[in-house]
């Protein structure tokens, strides 16, 4: 999303806020997917490891879709299976209302390097791929500020969508290995439901 005031206005906050953490975080050591830093260039980068995406570990931010783990039950006279009310779809403000919408993204290369993360205060947005794609999440807790020691890198299995609670802050689509078409849940209606934080982060894959 473009850069619309609020959280943007902050970019000196946030570089403080990675200064402090390098007392807070080792940096040399991924603990259990937590972040370290590191110093690139005279710049303070972020460094992430994503790991295998869970329900337990996604659940400070939103929800994971998988049909593999949910409940269901029989419709269409037996030939289907509903996986019934997976998400809640958030939608607040005037005018608010559920949109669904087609997502073609492009692949990216890794290590994937990331200038700021986003947010969306008026709703929550849900990813869901349509063949099999995997993608690596970045997220960090809803807030007016990101603290750099509670940022979470995941990475999907091809499986798995995601829904994004409103204003979690989260990277921008980053799909792996080949384009990739997803289904796409969020709102629509006035007011403004995008903010960017700069945050420089970069993120490569666990075991």
């Amino acid at each position: 999303c473009p850069p619309l005031g609020g959280a943007v206005s902050r970019a000196d906050a946030g570089a403080d806020r990675l200064t402090q953490a390098i007392a807070l975080i080792s940096p040399s050591v991924d603990r259990l997917g937590e972040p370290f830093l590191a110093r690139t260039s005279g710049n303070t980068m972020l460094e992430l490891t994503a790991h295998p995406l869970t329900a337990e570990a996604f659940a400070p931010f939103g929800e994971v879709i998988d049909a593999r783990n949910s409940a269901s039950f029989p419709i269409n006279a037996g030939r289907t299976q509903r996986h019934h009310d997976l998400v809640p779809i958030e939608t607040l403000g005037d005018n608010a209302r559920p949109m669904i919408s087609l997502f073609v993204s492009q692949p990216i290369e890794l290590p994937l390097t990331l200038s700021f993360l986003e947010r969306h205060p008026l709703g929550s947005q849900a990813f869901m791929p349509l063949h099999e794609e995997r993608f690596i999440i970045v997220v960090a807790p809803a807030g007016d500020s990101i603290d750099p020691a509670e940022v979470r890198a995941f990475v999907t299995d091809g499986r798995q969508g995601v829904n994004y609670r409103a204003g979690t802050w989260h990277a921008i689509q980053s799909v792996l290995e080949r384009e990739g078409e997803f289904l796409v849940v969020d709102r629509g209606g006035d007011g403004n439901n995008c903010d960017e934080y700069p945050l420089e982060v970069r993120v490569t894959l666990g075991e």
